[in-house]
């Protein structure tokens, strides 16, 4: 989830009071400045252009969008740069003299899409925002002198309204200043007419076995880097490593006691007639679930042999994932797969907080019965007695489908599944959301089918210590005997395991592909506090132990050799192999003639479009069809070239124009349309012209 998700969902732990003098503090006083009372930023762990990010404001927000069990490390990179777009959009603005105003704020806290919608006071009960007494409430309260929680109320409501405001601002300026001159649209207009006809030979790169091509160099590489610099800046620090795994996954062992262990209960599970308070007592990892479900919705291994069980009877173990299990044939029922019912709800309490005494809701809904039963209407005594806001809109009616069951309150789920259409009955409920009496009706119910309960004894298979400590020691071992990254290599192959790599890893990184995140930040510090070669102790990382090696520091600047090298050596090789098809397969001077030499025939493209640069049997090639429409080489035959997928040589037939599809007020409109939509990507293009340091790394 995102920390915008987070933002609109963190209003439920704030007060009234609380809300209403943060937001009249800003509106009075046109903004409200960072840092409030009881705020001490320590230190500074970034700054944007000269301001900066103080670590107890940072901090603060995170452990606020954390509140909702996210884990801190996963949200930590995503407020970053929420932070860093915040200001550049604030100093871009106050260049530009964009403000956002407390007007402005204001009337979008009460408008239709006010985020005061989420709280309960300012919402009747069919959905729609009171915005009048929203009004009238923040009024009374504008004296107030309570400050408490000010800080987090401005960055839950205020903040982001600030943004967005601006943000909006921002973009319609530039959306606004787009030009496009009458040159361009003829330009445009004239590239998407072009066509060409060529004749061509052709021999691609996979002609030659790659085995042909010796092995490239290191000085190959970076030869081809520094001809080609555009595609491998490196603008950020990094590192690279090699790991390999030694897995503390269990043994035969641990199964086989696992086994062991699940067998000497099944007796006992077998003949406890409370399945559920037995389970409950000696834990399972599939919770108790005490419903009935549709045989045709169970999934689970061996579901037909747990079908077809008695009343009673157990089956198994067998595997399921992870756990051994034993089932348990509670009890079957046939039972309607939906039902649709309707009720009237007499709260006695609401989240465990008293709403009415028993003795006065028991009577309330006993008058409810009555008044059904003497032909009063349903929808009107809905409206008038139900505590069940949400069925007021539904005339009380719901539709409810058996998989719902273990959902709703259990009295109710009962009345309902395992009674029969034309029931009318009221029920007393208590469970932890609220407590009280319904008068429920049974309006029909449909597709009925065999259901079953069942309960799952499952015990999961764990490794032992002594298969915890054998990996252990295994890693130690491999570790204390490695030097550098060939030896690393060679012990690798000895005990057969796989070398992993991981490339360009950043100090600020919270993520390695194939690395829990819990375990990311203690390997990337280790990363940055050690030198090549460096050698790690074992790391405990999920079900194994990891073993790593520091094989690269790519600094600042043009990538290394070593990372680059994956992306650089097919266009090495492709090179290479461009050479030897020219020396070797094309003689002559015509296309007659290289295609004799190449062993090739001559093609031919009727349709070469410039706005669509895509040859047959080549590809999408910029080179070839720049080519195709070079005036000077019409009828003439280009030198053999290495395009993408190959050595050709192009004759140009002719070049003409096909009637334009559009007219030059649509291509107007494409291009504007592009221009505007570039205004979107601005954040990306501030943080590129900015200068940004990052200090995380030193707290988190």
């Amino acid at each position: 989830m995102s920390i915008i998700q987070n933002i609109r969902e963190k209003g439920a732990w704030l007060t009234f009071g609380f809300i209403a003098v943060a937001l009249i503090a800003f509106i009075l006083m046109d903004g409200v400045g960072r840092g409030g009372a009881g705020m001490t930023a320590t230190s500074t762990i970034g700054k944007v252009n000269g301001t900066a990010i103080e670590l107890g404001d940072f901090d603060q927000k995170l452990n606020m969008y954390s509140q909702g069990g996210q884990d801190r490390n996963s949200i930590l990179p995503q407020l970053w740069n929420m932070e860093v777009e915040r200001i550049l959009l604030e100093q871009e603005c106050e260049k530009l003299g964009i403000t956002v105003t407390g007007k402005e704020v204001g009337e979008i806290l009460f408008g239709e899409n006010s985020p005061l919608k989420r709280e309960k006071q300012f919402v009747d009960d069919n959905g729609n925002f009171k915005a009048e007494e929203a009004r009238q409430a923040f009024a009374q309260l504008k004296n107030s002198k309570n400050n408490d929680n000010l800080q987090g109320v401005i960055q839950t409501y205020v903040e982001p309204i600030k943004q967005q405001a601006l943000k909006a601002k921002y973009d319609a300026i530039l959306q606004q200043s787009v030009y496009v001159p009458t040159w361009l649209v003829e330009k445009t207009k004239a590239d998407n007419s072009g066509l060409a006809k060529i004749n061509y030979v052709f021999v691609p790169y996979t002609s030659i076995s790659d085995s042909t091509v010796k092995d490239i160099s290191d000085n190959e590489i970076a030869a081809y880097i520094k001809k080609h610099p555009a595609g491998f800046e490196q603008k950020e620090e990094g590192r690279s490593f090699s790991y390999v795994v030694f897995s503390t996954a269990p043994s035969a062992i641990d199964s086989l006691n696992t086994l062991n262990n699940i067998l000497s209960l099944k007796p006992e599970f077998a003949k406890e007639e409370n399945a559920e308070a037995y389970l409950g007592r000696i834990g399972t990892e599939i919770p108790y679930l005490n419903a009935f479900l549709p045989k045709k919705d169970m999934k689970m291994p061996n579901a037909d042999s747990i079908k077809a069980l008695a009343d009673g009877s157990t089956f198994g173990p067998y595997l399921d994932g992870g756990n051994l299990v034993i089932a348990k044939m509670i009890g079957k029922r046939n039972l309607p797969d939906s039902v649709k019912v309707r009720h009237i709800l007499v709260k006695t309490e609401d989240r465990r907080n008293p709403v009415l005494e028993d003795s006065i809701a028991k009577k309330r809904i006993d008058s409810v019965e009555a008044l059904v039963k003497s032909g009063a209407d349903f929808n009107q005594l809905v409206q008038k007695y139900s505590d069940d806001g949400g069925s007021k809109a539904t005339k009380g009616e719901y539709d409810f489908a058996l998989q719902q069951f273990s959902g709703i309150s259990k009295e109710f789920a009962e009345t309902i599944f395992y009674g029969k259409a034309g029931d009318k009955k009221i029920v007393k409920v208590e469970n932890d959301a609220y407590s009280g009496y319904h008068y429920i009706e049974v309006i029909s119910q449909k597709n009925f089918s065999d259901a079953v309960k069942v309960a799952y004894l499952a015990k999961p298979i764990l490794a032992s210590n002594e298969t915890m400590n054998a990996a252990n020691s295994a890693a130690l071992q491999f570790a204390a005997k490695i030097k550098n990254k060939k030896q690393f290599e060679e012990e690798a192959l000895k005990l057969n395991k796989s070398v992993m790599i991981a490339q360009d890893v950043k100090e600020n990184d919270f993520t390695i592909p194939n690395f829990q995140q819990a375990s990311v930040r203690n390997l990337v510090r280790w990363l940055y506090e050690k030198k090549v070669d460096a050698v790690s102790e074992p790391m405990e990382i999920g079900e194994n132990f990891v073993v790593s090696i520091l094989t690269g520091v790519n600094k600042v600047g043009l990538k290394s050799v070593a990372s680059a090298r994956p992306m650089v050596e097919p266009f090495v090789r492709n090179e290479k192999k461009a050479k030897l098809i020219i020396e070797s397969k094309f003689k002559g001077s015509t296309l007659e003639e290289y295609a004799s030499s190449s062993g090739t025939s001559i093609q031919s493209s009727d349709s070469v479009y410039f706005s669509n640069p895509v040859i047959a049997n080549m590809g999408y090639d910029l080179k070839v069809t720049g080519s195709s429409f070079n005036k000077d080489m019409v009828g003439k035959v280009t030198p053999p070239m290495a395009s993408n997928a190959g050595v050709v040589a192009v004759k140009v037939i002719t070049i003409g124009t096909i009637p334009p599809v559009q007219d030059d007020a649509a291509i107007k409109q494409n291009i504007l349309g592009q221009m505007r939509n570039a205004a979107f990507r601005s954040a990306q293009a501030l943080r590129n012209a900015a200068t940004i340091k990052d200090y995380r790394f030193k707290v988190y």
